[in-house]
């Protein structure tokens, strides 16, 4: 089976389970609107590919917009 983190923190979550929160979003302008609804000034931007070294291929960012 196949989970990409979002969906493995839902599973968790399901099951009471603490998890960190998130935005899971599928476009440009879905990304747009979720930071507006932000209140910190970083972030934690990551791809959700099914794929191992996804931090070293760029697919994960550090986001400061402060």
């Amino acid at each position: 089976m196949n989970l990409h983190e979002y969906q493995a923190k839902e599973l968790f979550r399901s099951y009471g389970m603490p998890v960190p929160e998130g935005i899971v979003v599928s476009s440009g302008d879905d990304a747009a609107a979720a930071a507006d609804k932000l209140t910190t000034d970083k972030v934690v931007v990551k791809a959700q590919v099914h794929a191992g070294g996804r931090g070293k291929a760029g697919g994960v960012k550090l986001v400061d917009t402060g």
